[in-house]
């Protein structure tokens, strides 16, 4: 099975948060056979459930469930690696966050980002995954405060979210969350994330340097390359993106261009945490953005080129992703 990892660089900056607390983290790496040193080299990664195991004893040692906010103290750019210097010298900030989306695999494989335009403005939800273990919540609490804390760097305002979404239920304390988020809190809620105002994403960055963040975005494809080729997710995505305008790809006809049997494709997708018909609807889904930023193709043409033969089935499809029309998405952009 191949294993989620984080990079070194947001698990030291996990690590600063807990010291926050006073929490011995040398300590407790030990405890947990980790490499505390590893923290120091830029390129090593630790396992996804090893900082699940540090999140969880963090919280027994301080008895503070909320501690993963702390993050938001912490946030800097290297914290993210090469990915937070792409994002200072994005445009803007929408730019910003679509960058984060891209290159979040970086930062940590076992989160998910997905960025979306509502009526009510736009939406970044996290979905965090575990591998052996069940993922810790103080990780995605700790991710959101990080990325509203990050955001309110880089422009230099005090963003406030139209609203802050959770998963898990209201916490007994729940000041710490407001002094951090200044935003409505929704509990209890279907995913992790941060609703944010149309008007904020075109704030212009103070950093921004197109030059710069071409550099950037070459050193961050670069670096994302050297992991995921290997994995069969990528794979898959590559060969759908090649299939889908052929009409809908069937994972026989997948798993032979990769020679391999069905049954080990379906076995290695389930190893790194998706499915073939995950892929399959996260591809679409992607591509379908990019079809709709160029005028000159037309829906019906779109919807062929995502492999449906049935436009009908596109414009439903579209809607569950982004709870508006290809039309509408296309006159809001």
């Amino acid at each position: 099975m191949t294993e989620r990892t984080t990079s070194s660089n947001w698990a030291l900056s996990i690590v600063q948060a807990l010291e926050l607390d006073g929490v011995d983290c040398r300590a407790l790496f030990a405890e947990l056979d980790l490499d505390y040193a590893a923290l120091s080299d830029a390129d090593a990664r630790f396992a996804q459930d090893g900082m699940t195991r540090l999140w969880q004893r963090a919280v027994e040692v301080t008895g503070n469930p909320a501690i993963g906010l702390n993050l938001a103290k912490v946030m800097r750019p290297g914290a993210m690696h090469v990915v937070g210097y792409a994002l200072m010298s994005s445009s803007t900030l929408k730019e910003s966050i679509l960058r984060l989306v891209r290159y979040q695999r970086i930062i940590a494989e076992g989160a998910d980002l997905r960025f979306f335009p509502t009526e009510r403005g736009h939406m970044l939800t996290l979905a965090i995954h575990g591998d052996q273990l069940p993922p810790a919540r103080q990780s995605a609490e700790g991710s959101l405060a990080s990325m509203l804390a990050f955001c309110r760097w880089l422009t230099g305002k005090p963003l406030i979210p139209v609203e802050v979404y959770f998963r898990g239920p209201p916490p007994q304390a729940i000041e710490p969350y407001r002094d951090v988020f200044h935003a409505p809190l929704r509990f209890d809620a279907g995913c992790y994330g941060l609703l944010m105002r149309h008007e904020d994403l075109d704030i212009a960055l103070p950093t921004a340097n197109a030059e710069l963040a071409q550099l950037h975005d070459r050193f961050a494809g670069e670096y994302l390359a050297r992991f995921t080729d290997s994995r069969v997710a990528h794979q898959v995505r590559q060969v759908l993106c090649r299939l889908l305008p052929q009409g809908e790809p069937r994972r026989e006809a997948v798993a032979q261009l990769l020679h391999l049997s069905e049954r080990t494709l379906q076995r290695r997708l389930g190893d790194e945490g998706t499915s073939f018909q995950q892929l399959l609807d996260d591809t679409r889904r992607v591509l379908a953005e990019q079809y709709l930023a160029q005028p000159d193709l037309a829906l019906l043409e779109i919807a062929y080129l995502l492999g449906f033969a049935d436009p009908s089935n596109f414009f439903r499809a579209f809607k569950r992703w982004f709870a508006m029309t290809p039309g509408e998405y296309r006159a809001q952009r």
